[in-house]
């Protein structure tokens, strides 16, 4: 007969998943301010959007797999070892900012306070009983409450920012003739409040309206572009940030070639 320890499913701890959801965003936002290919892993020296094979990284990363946030690009074979090359995905901007827009930023911010508000006079009153013994630990822990709360404050200055800044989508003339206007400009707000940067590369973008609009071609993408480009939506530009420029989708604005867009 077995017992009722070993009929029990096993337990994930919400720590475990907090530190799991730490670690697909850490990659995340590495792979979106860093474009290119990215190693899965860290190996020594190399660097890798995950700092292990074991333990929450390789739980965290096989997630991001499986929920389409990164692809595999290519693998190499090193020996016994396989070097997986992944990408992120459009999924995995928006996966960054519906954790990181200014909703959930501020949301932080409140529980943080909340929780400082009650909790430090009683872990301050405990650090002064255990200050002969456990000075240096009392000093490490103050710095990272006080480097959290400066960095929480400057990513709600830049969300409020983004905020107050937020324009209207497109004129209605335009809005029927670009029916997926709205798709690319809050593909371009999320991408931007996800990474900090302002371009995107015309192919990046073309893939994440296709991915939503059935039998989107190349063609309709690039005369829709120049219509919003010509009221002011978005700005087009021969230089960027982001994957290398692909001519097949380059935009004429007079006699310039454009690889790259933004608001």
């Amino acid at each position: 007969m077995e017992t009722a320890a070993a009929q029990a499913p096993p337990l994930v701890r919400p720590v475990d998943v907090e530190k799991r959801i730490e670690l697909i965003l850490d990659a995340l936002k590495r792979a979106i301010t860093e474009p290119g290919e990215h190693r899965l892993f860290r190996s020594g020296k190399l660097t890798g959007l995950f700092p292990s094979r074991v333990g929450s990284s390789a739980e965290a990363s096989l997630q991001s797999l499986s929920e389409g946030l990164l692809e595999t690009v290519r693998t190499e074979l090193k020996g016994k070892l396989v070097v997986e090359w992944v990408r992120i995905t459009p999924r995995g901007v928006a996966f960054v900012h519906d954790r990181d827009s200014p909703k959930a930023i501020l949301r932080e911010l409140k529980d943080l306070l909340g929780n400082s508000r009650s909790g430090v006079p009683g872990w301050m009153d405990e650090a002064r009983r255990e200050i002969a013994t456990a000075s240096q630990r009392f000093d490490q822990q103050a710095a990272a409450v006080l480097w959290r709360l400066d960095a929480l404050a400057a990513r709600v200055e830049a969300a409020l920012r983004r905020v107050e800044t937020a324009g209207p989508s497109v004129p209605g003339v335009v809005a029927k003739l670009v029916p997926w206007s709205d798709l690319a400009l809050d593909y371009l707000d999320r991408r931007e409040a996800a990474s900090g940067r302002g371009t995107c590369p015309l192919a990046e973008l073309f893939q994440a309206i296709r991915d939503t609009c059935s039998g989107f071609e190349v063609p309709d993408f690039q005369t829709g572009l120049r219509r919003l480009h010509d009221v002011r939506a978005v700005r087009l530009t021969a230089t960027g940030e982001g994957a290398s420029p692909d001519p097949e989708f380059a935009i004429l604005v007079g006699a310039t070639a454009c690889y790259y867009v933004s608001r």
